[in-house]
């Protein structure tokens, strides 16, 4: 132990903290205000624990868990990436990069690397943890949006094609989760909040 470490390891800390500040296009229970980031990994570890009894396989909960503390922190840099915004999504990964290093790069060399691994493991997705991680990071909103009447979808003329092709990785980590992800989309599209463009 060195107070060098000591004082890296509370920079990354208190780094953390902006996670705060940042904004999604998912909107809190109520509808009352967007969520931030760190709002959305925190509920995300949550369900980890709670619905690991229906992940495909078996997995690491607590790694599951610290991917999901961690996997938007980069959007400290590089800003929310909406999932339905295709000129965002084009330079995502070159700014979450940039971010992953500066971000991850403030804690002691072995701490740097063994998050960043996680991270990239996350965005990867073929690990057990991942793909359950990556579960819950679409559920989650999904679960708001739905519970909030389909505004954010109808706020942003999404389409059934592409809540879908967003939503089609879960089942690699939840046959039951998809299932039921299936259905709220149906639903959704039944109530009008979701535009049915699947003829």
């Amino acid at each position: 132990m060195s107070i060098e470490r000591f004082e890296k390891q509370l920079a990354f800390i208190l780094e953390a903290d902006k996670e705060k500040n940042i904004f999604r296009q998912t909107h809190i229970t109520g509808y009352a205000r967007s969520e931030n980031d760190a709002e959305h990994a925190w509920h995300m570890a949550m369900m980890i624990y709670l619905l690991k009894e229906y992940a495909n396989e078996e997995f690491d909960v607590a790694k599951a868990m610290m991917m999901a503390l961690i996997h938007d922190i980069v959007e400290i840099d590089a800003g929310d990436t909406y999932a339905y915004d295709d000129a965002a999504l084009a330079t995502q990964k070159d700014r979450e990069d940039k971010a992953a290093d500066r971000i991850f790069g403030l804690l002691p060399d072995d701490q740097s690397e063994h998050l960043k691994s996680l991270f990239y493991e996350f965005e990867a997705g073929d690990s057990a943890e991942a793909k359950f991680a990556k579960v819950m990071d679409n559920f989650q909103p999904l679960l708001l949006n739905d519970l909030n009447g389909g505004r954010d979808w109808r706020e942003h003329n999404v389409c059934k094609s592409r809540v879908i092709k967003r939503q089609d990785k879960s089942k690699n980590g939840s046959e039951f989760i998809w299932k039921h992800t299936r259905k709220i989309i149906d639903d959704n599209v039944e109530n009008g909040n979701i535009i049915d463009d699947i003829l």
